[in-house]
């Protein structure tokens, strides 16, 4: 792929293919300084290695499961059938190590990472121990696979959740930015949304997602139509809503880093921040837990 970085906003889905991944973002390619992700589809059989450098890398199973081997020692993923199927196990490879993959079955594979200081050791979490949050309320309604949240799993600096929104809801909602470091209020992290959208009986479904500026030199204006694979570079501006069209459920997968501390603290847009104090009065959507824990593979 060229050497320049990519433009923020939208990518659609085989923009950015490299050497073996389907996706593949780095933050110099983002022109950012930590944040990144690679997707890697893994045939029957099929392998693949890297060295971490100075990344840390979580192994996430998007479909399938596979065994990993950090540095010599082995994890066995069971993975998941799909995104909307189950809750999945997941490792942890930290920065200057070498990471191989292999599945016997066929698998994709999200590996989001951060640039890193410290090293950490290598670790498996298993499933059931991954915190699933119900957040928002009524069309508001959305599921959080808080799997790598800061309060959740220890890494250097990267923050990486999962988000499950019901077909006709909206999500990452009211807007809200971490674009600042404002002690006590907000701290800068830069942004991955990678979509997966559920298919209807005729085929693929498809979601919405919005992005604005939240003052001078933040200047971003993205309202686009959203499919499987796609991606979304947040480096500034306000984020939100993710739509997802009625009858199509949507899922992303968010990765953020930055310079300061490793805290999702935000601020929502002023004008539409009262949108929280309505969801006291309002129930959350019944087809929520879409799944609390994994099936296994399919």
């Amino acid at each position: 792929m060229g050497a320049g970085p990519i433009l923020h906003g939208y990518v659609p889905d085989g923009t950015t293919a490299d050497a073996g991944f389907s996706l593949h973002v780095t933050p110099e390619q983002a022109g950012w300084g930590f944040s990144g992700l690679r997707i890697v589809e893994l045939d029957a059989a099929g392998h693949t290695a890297i060295q971490t450098r100075e990344d840390e890398v979580i192994v996430l199973p998007l479909a399938g499961g596979c065994s990993v081997q950090i540095d010599g020692e082995r994890f066995e993923l069971r993975g998941r059938g799909s995104v909307f199927s189950g809750v999945t196990d997941f490792a942890y490879a930290p920065r200057d190590a070498r990471l191989e993959l292999r599945s016997e079955h066929g698998a994709r594979v999200a590996l989001p990472s951060a640039r890193a200081d410290r090293r950490l050791h290598p670790r498996y979490v298993s499933a059931d121990v991954v915190p699933v949050e119900l957040r928002g309320a009524g069309r508001a309604s959305r599921q959080v696979n808080n799997f790598c949240s800061p309060e959740a799993f220890e890494a250097d600096r990267l923050i990486a959740v999962e988000v499950l929104t019901p077909g006709g809801n909206w999500s990452s909602y009211p807007p809200h930015k971490h674009d600042e470091h404002v002690p006590g209020v907000e701290v800068p992290l830069e942004e991955i949304y990678y979509f997966e959208v559920a298919d209807g009986p005729s085929g693929s479904g498809f979601g919405y997602q919005r992005v604005y500026g939240s003052g001078p030199g933040r200047e971003i204006d993205i309202c686009v139509e959203v499919h499987t694979g796609d991606m979304v570079l947040m480096p500034h501006g306000y984020h939100g809503p993710s739509m997802a069209a009625p009858g199509y459920h949507l899922y992303y997968l968010n990765v953020m880093a930055g310079p300061v501390e490793r805290r999702w603290q935000f601020r929502d847009d002023p004008r539409h921040g009262w949108i929280r104090d309505t969801w006291a009065g309002q129930e959350i959507d019944a087809r929520l837990p879409m799944s609390a824990s994994t099936p296994g593979a399919a």
